[in-house]
């Protein structure tokens, strides 16, 4: 999860949402690894669970991931859920929970929902304070930084030539 989360600061240094995912085999061995990348790759798809497990699937010339483990530092929302179960890995521990979009359980549990053909063992909540503080503290200056720009603008309206 350490790594995970180096990861997740790599990906806000860029702008982006700070997760960060690492798929390990059996033998504690990172196969893969991501950071999201959905705003600078223009690209909805580009979470951190799903470039972890693009490259892992490459890694290993497959696209069955059996006996592998995802670290990830947010909890999976229902997309990467589908690709989890798609790509049968075997263990999900992730660290901050998401209660508006998490399908791991805090929202919604895709991954352990009777019915699907493939079922992932879920460890939640490690290092989430740590996770939390990191997503929380992201969206507190990008909260902070659109109030400023909106000022800016309407300070702009009001007096156009006195900037």
């Amino acid at each position: 999860m350490r790594h995970a989360l180096k990861l997740a600061k790599h990906a806000e240094s860029l702008g982006e949402i700070p997760v960060g995912a690492v798929i390990v085999d059996e033998n504690n061995r990172i196969i893969g690894e991501g950071f999201n990348q959905s705003i600078i790759n223009h690209n909805p798809t580009a979470h951190a669970e799903i470039m972890a497990i693009e490259q892992a699937g490459q890694f290993i010339q497959n696209y069955r991931l059996v006996n592998t483990t995802l670290y990830v530092t947010l909890e999976p929302c229902i997309m990467c859920a589908g690709a989890i179960i798609h790509s049968r890995i075997q263990r999900v521990v992730y660290g901050a929970r998401d209660y508006k979009t998490g399908a791991a359980g805090s929202y919604i549990d895709i991954l352990t929902r009777p019915g699907i053909n493939h079922y992932a063992q879920i460890t939640s909540a490690v290092l989430a304070d740590e996770c939390s503080l990191m997503l929380s503290t992201f969206f507190q200056k990008r909260r902070q930084q659109k109030k400023q720009k909106k000022q800016t603008i309407l300070k702009t309206i009001k007096d156009p030539f006195n900037i």
